[in-house]
């Protein structure tokens, strides 16, 4: 009678969290110990990694590989191990910051999450920083820029496929008035990108296309420089085509001179667990070449071996 080879499990919470003890004890870090456990493990395994971690040894993990690490790859470890929701809100949070300031951080978060997974950043968000993330975007962001992120982090997004064609077609032509006039803040506009659903977003965006005869961000693209608009096409990017936003970002990350390691990292660490496959595809389309390479040829050391783990190359 033949036996069926029954596949390694995963070791257990407890195995995870006493091998990351191992790791930091003795003299020097197990990099990588670290990364062949925690870049392996889903958001909810991760979790539980950490509440074992804590009871076993009083201490919390990340606080233990904080001490640990240093640099690009401990800004790597760190986001990766955070809950999804815990991490949008401290890279929210940061981009609230004088010194970390970032509009686009912020659209990028309420514009890629899902209505549920945006509930749980700004619910997240509460218990760490005792305020609201739409407070804090509130006090941080002033004229144009205050007018399209508050509404963007507040919503709460229909989720289903429904569409009404009608509500597309009036919709699409109010856009095309204001893009037309110059009126880029309107508060039509504005409320008609913040609120409706993706689908529906979709629907009036094809409708414009093809009523209009051109993308609506080509529309957008009147003053190249003016910031508002980079910030309002690249919302309706990520409402839209998310991959294509993530593949600009990437591309422009690995191909400045010298390495945006910050979105680099973010994007890698947001996105492993959700879209990074339609990300890579998208890459080697619009640039030739596969993503895990561009990054092998532009990062070194454990920050590499974790970013190349984690976008899916595992001969890192």
């Amino acid at each position: 009678m033949a036996t069926i080879a029954v596949p390694p499990s995963v070791p257990s919470p407890a195995e995870d969290a006493e091998q990351l003890q191992k790791a930091f004890a003795g003299w020097g870090t197990n990099e990588d110990l670290i990364i062949s456990i925690l870049a392996h493990r889903n958001a909810a395994q991760r979790k539980v990694i950490r509440q074992t971690y804590a009871e076993t040894y009083g201490e919390d993990l990340l606080k233990a590989l904080d001490k640990e690490l240093s640099s690009d790859f401990e800004r790597s470890v760190l986001l990766w191990t955070l809950d999804p929701a815990e991490r949008d809100a401290f890279l929210s949070n940061e981009a609230t910051k004088r010194l970390t300031s970032s509009n686009w951080v912020l659209m990028e978060i309420a514009c890629t999450r899902s209505s549920m997974e945006l509930f749980m950043v700004r619910q997240a968000y509460h218990a760490r920083y005792k305020k609201s993330l739409e407070e804090d975007i509130a006090y941080h962001t002033t004229g144009d820029f205050h007018k399209l992120l508050v509404p963007l982090a507040s919503t709460f997004r229909y989720e289903g496929p429904e569409v009404n064609m009608t509500l597309a077609r009036s919709e699409a032509k109010i856009l095309h008035e204001k893009i037309h006039k110059k009126a880029y803040n309107h508060d039509e506009l504005i409320r008609i990108v913040t609120t409706r659903s993706k689908a529906q977003l979709n629907a009036t965006l094809n409708y414009y296309n093809n009523e209009f005869g051109n993308a609506i961000n080509k529309d957008l693209k009147a003053d190249p420089n003016d910031e508002f608009l980079k910030l309002l096409r690249s919302a309706i990017k990520c409402l839209t085509y998310p991959e294509k936003y993530f593949e600009k970002v990437l591309r422009l990350a690995i191909n400045k001179l010298g390495t945006d390691e910050w979105a680099l990292t973010r994007v890698v660490t947001t996105r492993a667990e959700v879209d990074m496959q339609r990300i890579k595809e998208q890459y080697h389309k619009r640039n030739s070449v596969p993503l895990d390479r561009a990054i092998a040829n532009d990062t070194s050391g454990d920050y590499k071996k974790m970013l190349l783990t984690l976008v899916g190359h595992e001969d890192a």
